[in-house]
Order: structure tokens, then sequence, then C-alpha cells
């Protein structure tokens, strides 16, 4: 045998290197990534440099159907990613794009990609985003936006969200295959307003094959024209932006983008967060904890607070024991680690699963949706969704969490009735028992979300 190695090694080596070269020269095309931002609308009041929309454009470079999906409130392009991953692997004639909202060109990432990058300790990154605020001693820190330097977001609205995205699917139609609109929570109400816009006589779904809503859609009560008038005039003579959770914008990101990425950069630290005074009482473990284990206990359905049900996963709970205290992922759905790579935007520069600032306007206008029929409430909030009954030619596809559940279902199913939309071109899934509004893009290996989706997404592609 050692006689033979001296002629067989060279062989096996070649080969080997062969298949390894093989092999990656396939993951890219399976797995591939990009991002890109390209001109969007001009919304009255912005200047150019803000009139963007971006795109995570994730799928093999070959695929010509495309999903564009957007975020839900105060969320992120790259809270998708994780799971775009998973569905491309299953779906690999499809590309994932995900919508990356102009709001987010607010956000200051110069330390957040520092420590992504291994550069910046979680101490640096915890001080210049949070510490400073109790530690006058650090002076070199994050400055968030002046109201008075953002008067002009108090205008972005539907109307400029949709006109974004009309963007999108113009570049997503230019690759020759199929293009599906979808959404996770208030996207799903983004999507309905797309789909029955009004661009110039014809319905935005006139463009799209499909339709996909991830635990959020649109019903058909609409907001009064007096309580939009209301909200409006609020919006004008205060902040742009949404305050999720009972925090403000822009500290509940904060919180989350530096807890997230010090969770992936130092998972069995001490946690740093929760010794802090002004992290609210009801987010911090009872016992000291590692930055694991404070993340899982701030999100967990079963110890997270209410008013955060939107961010809530179900991911496990503290351990038994040790010092500090540990997470324990107890057989639950989301791993901790996948749910800290979604929020914390793991792989990409200058993103994250967050909206540090949401506009306060793309959420009051999603009262005026109403499943696309016109209603008092639409010309106050300048909404034009009003082709609710012109989708006969699409499918629709809805999956019920824990948040939005029958309501989902419900939303999904009159479309499809407005529309003369067979059931046969109706799939409707209910996981609102198991699933919460963020499992969905976080559970692994294990997902009904991505097993369901895929082959929906294969009846679409055979049209």
């Amino acid at each position: 045998m050692h006689s033979d190695g001296g002629r067989t090694r060279p062989i096996v080596l070649i080969l080997a290197i062969a298949g390894l070269a093989m092999a990656l020269s396939a993951a890219p095309a399976l797995g591939r990534t990009d991002f890109q931002r390209i001109p969007g609308y001009s919304s009255p009041g912005t200047p150019a440099k803000y009139n963007k929309v971006g795109i995570i454009k994730i799928g093999s470079k070959k695929a010509r159907n495309v999903l564009v999906l957007s975020p839900g409130t105060s969320a992120s392009a790259a809270y998708f990613a994780p799971f775009a991953r998973d569905l491309t692997a299953r779906a690999k004639n499809w590309q994932v794009w995900s919508v990356e909202r102009r709001e987010n060109l607010l956000e200051d990432h110069s330390v957040v990609n520092r420590a992504k990058a291994g550069k910046a300790s979680p101490r640096r990154l915890f001080d210049y985003y949070l510490g400073y605020i109790t530690d006058p001693s650090v002076t070199d820190r994050y400055r968030p936006v002046a109201l008075e330097d953002v008067a002009f977001a108090r205008r972005w609205g539907m109307r400029t969200a949709v006109e974004d995205l009309r963007r999108v699917v113009k570049l997503a139609r230019k690759r020759g295959g199929r293009v599906v609109m979808g959404g996770h929570s208030l996207g799903g109400t983004i999507t309905t307003a797309y789909a029955t816009w009004d661009f110039n006589g014809k319905a935005g779904a006139a463009g799209l094959d499909a339709l996909v809503y991830l635990d959020g859609g649109s019903g058909n009560t609409p907001t009064t024209p007096e309580q939009a008038t209301q909200t409006l005039q609020e919006i004008e003579s205060g902040s742009p932006w949404l305050v999720f959770g009972g925090i403000p914008a822009p500290f509940a990101g904060l919180f989350n983008i530096v807890a997230s990425t010090t969770v992936r950069n130092d998972p069995k630290g001490t946690s740093l967060l929760q010794t802090w005074p002004l992290l609210p009482a009801n987010l911090k473990p009872p016992v000291p904890a590692t930055n694991e284990a404070a993340y899982g206990y701030a999100l967990d359905a079963d110890t997270s607070p209410p008013g955060l049900a939107a961010a809530q996963v179900n991911a496990g709970r503290l351990a038994t024991s040790g010092d500090p205290r540990g997470w324990d992922r107890a057989g639950e759905l989301s791993p901790i680690q996948r749910v800290a790579a979604v929020f914390s935007g793991t792989g990409f520069k200058g993103l994250d699963g967050t909206a540090w600032y949401h506009p306060r306007r793309l959420s009051v206008d999603s009262g005026g949706v109403a499943a696309g029929n016109a209603n008092p409430a639409q010309p106050v909030l300048d909404v034009r969704a009003t082709h609710g009954d012109d989708l006969d030619r699409l499918r629709i596809y809805a999956f019920a969490a824990s948040l939005g559940g029958q309501r989902v279902l419900d939303a999904a199913a009159l479309l499809a009735t407005q529309s003369g939309i067979p059931k046969r071109r109706l799939t409707l899934v209910d996981r609102s028992a198991t699933y919460t509004h963020i499992d969905p893009l976080t559970a692994s290996p294990r997902n009904a979300f991505v097993s369901t989706l895929a082959p929906f997404l294969r009846k679409v592609a055979r049209r």
C-alpha cells in the first residue's frame, strides 16, 4: 500500500481538488446574494439622495422568476435573507428580492459594520449606540436624526412605498420570468395596495403573476376620513416616526442591532444590556445571563412583553443552571443564533433586519387600502388602491401565524372572492397556533412557510 501511495495520491488529490472546485462553483449559483439601490419615486420635498429603493437579491444568477418581498412595520430587507436562502434552495428557478425601503438610508452603520467584521468589541458597539446616554465620558457616539432635518419623511406613506415598488417590479420583469409580490405583516397590506393600485387606469396586478401574504394583509374595513385627517395633522405637528413596542425611534432599532450583533459575536459573554439602567425591566432576565440568553428572554413568546408581539419567536428558555445563565433551545422552532442573524443582518454591510426609523405615515395610510376598494379615506390619504376586483389572473398564497391569524386568511379569501379567483388557485396555510409572527422567517431546519411556499411557486412558474 505504501509503494502504491506515491503513484495514486496525486491522482486522488487532483480529483479531490476538481470536486471541491465544482462544489464551490456550484454553491454561489444557488445562494448568490447581491445588493443594489435604484432610483425611486420622487417624493415631494425629499432630497434626491433619499429617493432610492434598495434590493437584496438572493438565488441563482440564472433564475428568471422573482419573488419581491416587502418587510413589515419597523423591519428591513435583511430579515428575509436566511429564509430566502432556504426557499431558493427548494425553488431553484426563483430569486427572492427583498425590498430595502428608503427610510433605512437614515441609519448610521459605521460601528455596526466594524463589529460585524470583528473590528469593534461588544463594548464599543454598545457604547456608540446606547452607552453614551448614561455615560457622558463616551463622546464618539451615535447621533439620532434631528426631526427638523427630516420633515419630508412625514410624506413617506403608501404612495411612496408603492411607487418605489413599481420600479422594483419593472426591473424584475426584465428577467423574462414570473413575478410574484408578497410581504410580511404590514408588507402584506403594501402587497394588496400595490396589486390593486391604479396606475393610469390599470391595476398593479397587471404586471404580477401571484400574491404572497405572510401573517399580514388588508381587510375591507377602511379608516374614516375624520380619523385619517386627525392622524395626518398629528404627524404634521410631531414626529414622522412610529413608536414601536412603546419605544420611540430610533431606540427600538438600536436595542435590536446592538443585542443581535453581540449575540452573533459574543454569545456566551455576560450580557451588557441586562445591567443597563435604561433597558425596560420586562426585557431583563431574573438572573445574570449571557448575551444569547438575555436576547432570547427578551424575544421568546413565553417571556417577551405583549408590546413586542411583532418581534417574538419560539426560541427556547433560560437554562436551568450556569453563571451567567445560558440559553436552552428546548426543541423550539427558531434557533436563537438564526434569530440574531435575521435582525443583525449577518453578512451584510450597511444593512440590518430592523428599520430604526419607520414612517408613521406608511402605517396610517394602510388604513385606507381596504382590500383595494375605493372609500372616502383614500382621497385624504392619497391612496389609490381601487382595483380590488381586478386580480382574476393571479394565484394567491397566505400563511397565518399568531399575530395575523384568521384575519390574514380571511383577507386573502376576500381578494379571491372579489375577483372571482377559483379556490384551486388560492392556498391558505394556518399555523397560528404554533408559529409566532417572526417564526416563519427564523424556524429551522423545519419550516412550514418554506415547505408550503416552494410548491406554490413551482405552480406559478408552470403557468
